[in-house]
């Protein structure tokens, strides 16, 4: 490449000193081309690539291209496969000339099919933008894949992120109540792609047929949904961006937590430090919290309870008293045994229902195969099988109170000892743990370990208090007390009361 200084050497050389192109070319071992170029710039262009191998072949490389740039990205072809298949149909060339020629007729088309945007705007309290995004975390000491939701307001920028472990519908509803409850207030419009949690059916245009649950949530809040044209992310462009920003500011380096609540308190409290600390990126002079805090007074006010964001499945209960869902067992309680049960799943928890009766609630699982009971589901079972509490899978986390468990220690070593301790914990369904634990309190302080005087204690304890004694007004106190005489019997027998 000439230089600066080279080119200031040539032309004094040639304008001062007057020698020939010739000896100048040859001293400072540059080409006559560049000597002569009249702009100083010297720069060689060729205004035409000779292609005499390619050229027949050019109109069924560019076929090729257009073919394969038609193909999904996955199954596009590299420009090496394009290459050979041109010499499979006669091509002799060398592979630079395909690549040269691709890579022009590459850039043309990018151009012809370029596509230009118009700036959106949002006024105050106007949509919401929503979405979701995959990260990887190490939670409990194991690498896992969370779905992360976006929230984002259009007009203020302020957003907000909670991670879950699945994008299942109960996931998309607690994230909007979440959210909800973070900016205090609802926009009137929801922007969203078209996810299956959402969507049923896309139709021409703007026409979509919403998931009945998914309009229930919006007709809560008063939103409308608003779905998004297949492959076209720049509707809802803010919050695709957020997404990778969010990427790149909270989750890089990998998070370590030992939990989702710990992960979801430290995202929370991220994405308030985010809108303290960052400008408006229109609004220069204000943050992210100063304009959010001018558009709080236009959203929506919240209605008086958050949406019950349950998924609901019907299920059958097994004779050992357990529910299938979501390739994990829960237990109900024996009532609900012989008649079909509707699972409510949140986000968080498992609610097991009979028409208006709760027959049993569990903190949610995500693995596979696990098992959740609840020991108090099967103590009626056990009246029947009491030899069950020893060797019952129920009643190896069966954690008792500390007198109720001294005294379950000591009746192990009689023979009926199982038999007692289940009358002592049937109790427990009808009077309740704490009142059964003063009652076995009471008995060990006693130094008796009998479920008969348990019961009789906690029986005791159930009868009605007597009343506390009244202080009679003055007036209506007796002037002389009455005295107890057995005596005056006796002189109801005598013979002068008789006469």
């Amino acid at each position: 490449m000439t230089t600066v200084e080279t080119v200031g050497r040539i032309r004094r050389a040639y304008f001062v000193q007057h020698q020939s192109v010739r000896e100048i070319a040859r001293r400072l071992h540059v080409s006559r081309k560049a000597i002569e170029s009249e702009d100083g710039k010297f720069r060689y262009e060729r205004t035409s690539q000779p292609k005499p191998k390619l050229g027949e072949h050019i109109a069924e490389l560019e076929r090729l291209l257009a073919q394969n740039e038609s193909k999904p990205r996955r199954e596009r072809l590299t420009l090496v496969r394009l290459f050979e298949a041109l010499q499979d149909q006669g091509y002799e060339g060398g592979y630079d000339t395909v690549r040269r020629h691709a890579r022009r007729w590459q850039r043309e088309e990018t151009g012809r099919t370029a596509t230009a945007f118009v700036p959106l705007s949002f006024d105050p309290g106007d949509a919401f933008q929503f979405d979701w995004s995959h990260e990887i975390v190490v939670l409990g000491g194991v690498a896992t894949t969370v779905k992360v939701a976006h929230v984002r307001l259009c007009h203020s920028r302020m957003f907000f992120v909670r991670a879950y472990p699945r994008e299942s519908q109960e996931m998309v509803f607690d994230a909007h109540a979440r959210a909800f409850a973070y900016f205090g207030g609802v926009c009137t419009r929801g922007i969203y792609d078209n996810m299956t949690t959402a969507v049923d059916a896309v139709f021409v245009g703007k026409e979509r047929k919403f998931n009945r649950r998914f309009l229930q949530l919006c007709n809560h809040y008063l939103v409308e949904p608003v779905a998004c044209t297949p492959a076209a992310g720049w509707e809802k462009g803010q919050v695709e961006n957020q997404v990778g920003f969010v990427r790149e500011r909270f989750f890089r380096p990998r998070l370590r937590f030992a939990s989702y609540e710990e992960l979801n308190a430290w995202l929370e409290e991220r994405c308030r430090e985010y809108a303290r600390t960052h400008r408006h990126p229109e609004l220069r002079d204000r943050t992210v919290a100063e304009v959010f805090e001018d558009e709080r007074a236009a959203l929506m006010c919240l209605p008086g309870a958050p949406f019950d964001g349950f998924h609901a499945v019907t299920a059958s209960v097994s004779k050992t008293l357990l529910v299938r869902f979501d390739h994990n067992k829960y237990s109900v309680a024996a009532r609900a045994l012989g008649r079909p049960v509707e699972v409510h799943a949140y986000a968080d928890r498992i609610v097991i229902r009979q028409g208006d009766d709760i027959v049993a609630e569990h903190p949610r699982r995500f693995g596979r195969e696990q098992t959740v009971y609840d020991p108090w589901h099967y103590v009626l079972v056990l009246a029947k099988k009491p030899g069950a509490l020893r060797n019952g899978a129920p009643f190896k986390q069966l954690a008792l109170p500390p007198a109720l468990e001294r005294l379950r220690s000591r009746l192990k070593g009689s023979n009926d000892g199982d038999r007692q301790m289940v009358k002592i914990l049937t109790a427990a369904t009808i009077d309740g743990l704490d009142a059964l634990e003063v009652a076995a309190s009471e008995a060990l302080a006693q130094g008796v370990t009998s479920a008969d005087v348990v019961l009789n204690i906690l029986a005791r304890s159930r009868s009605a208090p007597m009343e506390p004694t009244i202080e009679a007004p003055v007036h209506l106190k007796l002037s002389i007390e009455p005295e107890a005489d057995p005596g005056r019997y006796d002189a109801l027998r005598s013979p002068k009361r008789a006469a």
